[in-house]
């Protein structure tokens, strides 16, 4: 057996919303959409990852979800044109990354990294 996909879901009053926010933000693609669902996805050539932990690091809170992004000026950038300021950071953090923490619009606590 392979694990062949990981996705985190993230509880949302009004997924379609939540998903335009993900969109826009992180130019991720809506396949699928239910209505009560909606599957978004990004470059297929990425690899998949699961992290388990007992805190965020640096003594934060442990985030929903972490999103690994290339250019973390632009996603911040990105995240402030969405009227949306950061809950921590950015920071560089000892082990090597960069990152900010914020809320989406329904509250879940994201992580926005880049590798140093």
């Amino acid at each position: 057996m392979q694990v062949t996909r990981i996705i985190p879901n993230l509880p949302a009053p009004d997924p379609a919303a939540l998903a335009t926010f993900y969109r826009d933000v992180f130019g991720l693609t809506a396949e699928f959409d239910m209505g009560w669902i909606v599957f978004l996805a990004g470059p297929a050539e990425k690899p998949v990852r699961m992290q388990i932990a007992s805190e965020g690091g640096s003594g934060t809170e442990l985030p929903a979800v972490s999103i690994g992004v290339d250019d973390l000026d632009e996603a911040l950038a990105r995240v402030r044109a969405a009227g949306i300021e950061p809950d921590y950071g950015p920071v560089a953090e000892p082990w090597g990354v960069r990152r900010f923490y914020l809320r989406d619009p329904a509250g879940n606590l994201v992580n926005v990294v880049t590798h140093i």
